[in-house]
């Protein structure tokens, strides 16, 4: 074609992303193990896109506590970059008081860097990664990103990114606070923390 001088009339596709060399990669050691025996003893994360006004994009970070089930922290921001995931681990770990939970990510370029290796190394936490192509390694995850979309995120049109963040904020919280989840004997994620407690 080149010598001809021709060129194809049909678009060519756009290359969504540049695939990034992982700088650290660990085992899948929660191997999807997905149940808890005590607080902040399993720990699952990750980001997902919101899209909001004319085609504008949000990215949520969050980390969830697999023994409840509850949203230990969550940062909403304008980039999917390693500052979100950053602020999010530093929210979550603030009040852990000692204790050491088992994290577990994607392979995602944010949890395959040296800045959030250092992170948990100084934590004395342990990392864990699912494997490549592996979705439901983080199956808990994924199920919170559906669940909050489904029953928050596609039932409304946001046009701003403040509409966008406060919804998420009060979801969350009627998340934790109070719905009642037949696997935790009726109880929100709140409540049946509490009783742990």
């Amino acid at each position: 074609m080149k010598v001809a001088q021709l060129r194809s009339v049909i678009r060519v596709k756009k290359k969504r992303y540049k695939r990034s060399i992982p700088q650290y990669v660990t085992e899948n050691i929660l191997n999807r193990e997905f149940t808890a025996n005590k607080p902040n003893e399993k720990w699952v994360t990750d980001v997902t896109e919101f899209k909001y006004g004319s085609s504008q994009k949000a990215y949520l970070s969050a980390i969830r506590d697999l023994y409840d089930g509850s949203i230990i922290s969550y940062v909403l921001g304008h980039s999917n970059n390693n500052e979100l995931v950053f602020d999010t681990l530093d929210l979550a770990t603030k009040h852990l008081k000692g204790k050491e939970p088992l994290i577990h990510s994607d392979r995602g370029y944010q949890y395959t860097s040296y800045g959030f290796k250092s992170r948990i190394k100084k934590l004395k936490m342990t990392h864990s990664m699912s494997r490549v192509g592996r979705c439901i390694d983080n199956g808990p995850m994924e199920s919170f990103w559906g669940t909050l979309k489904c029953e928050k995120y596609y039932l409304h049109k946001f046009m701003t990114y403040e509409e966008l963040s406060n919804a998420i904020t009060e979801y969350i919280h009627f998340y934790n606070h109070n719905r009642y989840q037949k696997r935790l004997n009726g109880y929100s994620p709140m409540e049946y923390r509490a009783i742990a407690a």
